[in-house]
């Protein structure tokens, strides 16, 4: 099943530094993982915030739910979860669609 997700961070402002860089660091290994991995199949900046908006292919909702369960930065983040259907005039079926 295909999920559009909004992630918008938001990281204390007394964070230590160190523990900030470990946990981004871990964040975008994670990240890396699942793409990968062939889960996290689009992942964009939203211009202007600390926020993303990804495309996520997973098995059903409780897949989707551990995966963002893992990301190491998920304390800090607001998530929207958007699931996703083909849509009749598309020219090509999506991935995870067929």
């Amino acid at each position: 099943m295909l999920y559009a997700v909004t992630m918008d961070v938001r990281l204390p402002d007394g964070m230590d530094p160190d523990v900030r860089a470990d946990t981004v660091a871990r964040e975008k290994a994670y990240a890396q993982e699942l793409q990968h991995a062939g889960v996290w199949l689009h992942i964009w900046r939203c211009v202007g915030q600390y926020a993303n908006l990804s495309v996520f292919d997973a098995r059903d909702n409780d897949h989707l739910h551990e995966i963002l369960w893992g990301l190491p930065l998920f304390p800090y983040m607001t998530i929207e979860v958007t699931p996703l259907a083909a849509h009749p005039s598309a020219i090509t079926a999506p991935p995870g669609t067929s």
